[in-house]
Parts: C-alpha cells; sequence; structure tokens
C-alpha cells in the first residue's frame, strides 16, 4: 500500500472524506504541522542569501534545520497515526465470546490506547515548536514572505488544537490512572499559554504587513 505522504492531495482528500476510519484527525493534525514546519522554511529560504538580510543569514540557517527537522518528524506521524489507529480498530475486533478472550480483548485495547496517546502526544509537542518557529521567521524573516510566517503559526495552532483532542479522547478510555494524570499533564504544559503565543506571533506578522 502507497504510504500517504508519497499520495496526491486530491487522493488524501478522498480518503480522508470516505467511509474508511483512516486518515482522519490526527493524520491532518500532524500534516498541518508539517506545513507550518515548511512554511517557515521557505521564509528561511527566501531570506538566505539575500545581500538585505545577511546579518541574520546565520540565525536563519540555524531555523532551517530545526523547521526541516521538525518537518520530516510531523509527516512521519501522518502514517504513526494512520498505524496506531488501525491497531485500535483490530484490537476492539478481537473475539469476546470467553472471560479469557474478554480479558485478552481488554488488555490488548488498554496497551494500544496508551500508544494511541502517545502518537497525537508527540504531534502536539512538535506543532508547538513549530509555532515558535514560526516566531524566529516573523521576527527576521524576509518582508516579502512575512504572511507565510503568519501562515506557520496558524497552521501550526490548528494541528496543536487537534492533536490536543486526540489525546483527550484517547486517555478518556484508559483504566491506567497515573498514565492518563501524566500524559494529561504533559498536554497541559505544552498548551500553557499557547493562545497568547499565537496571537502575539500573529500580530507581529500583521504589524509588518
Amino acid at each position: 500500500m502507497t504510504e500517504i505522504k508519497n499520495k496526491s492531495i486530491q487522493n488524501f482528500l478522498n480518503e480522508l472524506a470516505s467511509k474508511s476510519a483512516t486518515p482522519g484527525g490526527g493524520s491532518v493534525s500532524a500534516l498541518l504541522g508539517a506545513q507550518s514546519a515548511a512554511l517557515t522554511s521557505m521564509v528561511c529560504n527566501l531570506t538566505i542569501g539575500k545581500p538585505k538580510y545577511s546579518e541574520v543569514e546565520i540565525e536563519m540557517q540555524a531555523v532551517l534545520i530545526k523547521s526541516e527537522n521538525l518537518r520530516e518528524i510531523l509527516t512521519g506521524l501522518i502514517k504513526a497515526d494512520i498505524d496506531v489507529f488501525d491497531q485500535l480498530m483490530l484490537a476492539y475486533g478481537l473475539p469476546k465470546d470467553t472471560d479469557d478472550e474478554k480479558g485478552l480483548r481488554a488488555e490488548v485495547i488498554q496497551r494500544v490506547l496508551k500508544a494511541a496517546t502517545e502518537v497525537p502526544l508527540d504531534c502536539a509537542r512538535a506543532c508547538a515548536e513549530a509555532i515558535e518557529l514560526s516566531r524566529c521567521a516573523a521576527n527576521i524573516g524576509n518582508l516579502g514572505a512575512i504572511s507565510d510566517a503568519g501562515a506557520a503559526v496558524m497552521v501550526g495552532y490548528s494541528g496543536l488544537k487537534i492533536a490536543a483532542l486526540n489525546v483527550y479522547i484517547n486517555t478518556g478510555n484508559i483504566k491506567d490512572k497515573q498514565f492518563v494524570d501524566d500524559k494529561l499533564a504533559e498536554l497541559s504544559s505544552i498548551m500553557n499559554g499557547i493562545e497568547l503565543t499565537v496571537e502575539d506571533i500573529y500580530q507581529l506578522v500583521k504589524n509588518k504587513l
């Protein structure tokens, strides 16, 4: 089967709109994060090598390395989300006719739910990093591409909020309270103050237009 990242946009959208459970919101979240990182890379590439921005070239090169690394991570999370959701569907489909089967099924479901929580949490973390990188692009990037830095922060924010929803829905079915508390605390730390950060970057961009 062709990996989702190698499919055309139209094929991806067709699959997204279909009855199939995957790809879904989790994959969209990772894709948005990857687009955020790519937009920041675009601003960097349009800044590096321009005499007018020679004073910030080294800094922009460092941002570019980070944004491209993030893009790779988030692109990988598109498939990771699909894979773990498919595993969850298989777990829910396990036989439950006997007590032993019920016990095994419940155990497998709980294990996969934990994995299904880790993926969007990784995505949320990466999206938050992408948002911060967009600030660098907005601060010192080529003014001719400044609106793209604004686009980077907004799609990164959308990806982060969607990832958070997927963490919430999966932890809601996990019985290991300590695991749930730990993951929700980590998510809360990632989300803390993010609205203010996003608005600050958005206004920074707007004021330069």
